[in-house]
């Protein structure tokens, strides 16, 4: 007799158990669209990541290339102002010698 107590008090478990279980797949069901939105939000939201991360990283490549080619029109220009210093001297020099073979 223990027996047969025992046995329905063992599937009078397992009802319960299984009951939970189905209840937890209706409710996780109700919840899969909600889930797969909020999947979707968060592949967005990865995609404009990585759209900002290859805009950040164009701009900084544009930016190193402007700062080389400013670079190489300083460097031009500052051997423009030395040949135009080295002028000025000649001139300078020129003005000199003419000034003394007048006195």
């Amino acid at each position: 007799m223990d027996e047969i107590y025992t046995r329905l008090d063992d599937e009078q478990t397992e009802r319960q158990l299984l009951s939970s279980q189905l209840n937890m797949l209706f409710r996780d069901r109700r919840q899969i669209p909600e889930i797969r939105e909020l999947q979707a939000a968060d592949r967005r939201r990865q995609t404009v990541i990585s759209e900002l991360l290859m805009l950040e990283h164009r701009r900084s490549t544009e930016t190193s290339e402007s700062r080389i080619a400013l670079q190489g029109q300083i460097t031009a220009l500052q051997g423009q102002v030395t040949a135009l210093q080295a002028q000025v001297v000649t001139l300078q020099g020129q003005q000199g010698l003419a000034r003394d073979s007048t006195h």
